[in-house]
């Protein structure tokens, strides 16, 4: 019980953080005549990559810090995690991640919005930033690659033949530099709780593409998790 509250808070931390940080900025641009929304993006990019950060060195001792469904299937593809457990993570993860997304849709006056992009949602095929659309095998490529490299990251930042001190700090700045690259193309999910609790407040459109942010970052995590395993993890050193 002790590794699901971990990650129940964790999850939370990463989605009241980082996609309420999302929420709230995006008020601020849309008061502004949009010179700001670079900025922006550059904050709440640091903000999902300080929440994860933060909550590793919490936490992460205690459940290992996956605070993502994606992550929690790439550590069982590289070894790293029992599947008897993923039923418990991926439900503790959607708890917190649902209920931080309740905790923002209150403080923001009971709405979450509608339309691409509201409330911090994930999406395909619509021009949110710059006035520009990507399509959905574009978008399925970037959380795919993007979510394997964070395992790929994550895999390696952990190994026994790493420096553990600095994991967080890895891991951190790996997601801080994944949202500086994708928030414009699918306001980046990598993590299918993130995804789901704030599609749920939006509905609509928000809910029909979800699929995409379940599929890409789950098949992402298993294929960085086999490549850290088979191609990278030192023979030498084999994982707990």
């Amino acid at each position: 019980m002790r590794k699901l509250f971990a990650e129940f808070f964790g999850t939370f931390w990463l989605v009241f953080g980082g996609c309420g940080s999302a929420v709230f900025a995006s008020q601020i641009a849309a008061s502004t005549d949009g010179g700001q929304l670079g900025i922006l993006l550059l904050g709440v990019a640091l903000a999902f990559g300080l929440t994860v950060l933060t909550m590793a060195y919490a936490v992460g001792h205690i459940s290992g810090g996956h605070f993502n469904p994606a992550v929690s299937f790439g550590l069982m593809a590289g070894g790293r995690f029992d599947a008897k457990e993923m039923p418990g993570y991926i439900a503790a993860q959607l708890a917190g991640a649902i209920l931080a997304a309740a905790a923002i849709f209150v403080i923001n006056g009971g709405t979450g919005g509608s339309g691409p992009g509201a409330f911090a949602t994930n999406f395909y095929d619509s021009a949110v930033y710059f006035g520009k659309s990507y399509s959905l095998i574009q978008a399925f490529l970037t959380e795919f690659l993007l979510t394997m490299f964070f395992l790929i990251i994550i895999l390696g930042a952990t190994d026994k033949w790493a420096n553990g001190k600095f994991a967080g700090i890895a891991i951190g700045l790996g997601l801080t530099l994944i949202h500086l690259i994708s928030i414009p193309i699918t306001n980046t999910s990598v993590n299918p709780a993130r995804s789901t609790s704030q599609a749920i407040f939006v509905g609509g459109e928000a809910l029909m593409q979800l699929w995409l942010f379940w599929v890409a970052p789950l098949l992402g995590g298993i294929v960085g998790g086999i490549i850290y395993k088979t191609l990278l993890q030192n023979p030498e050193n084999p994982q707990d």
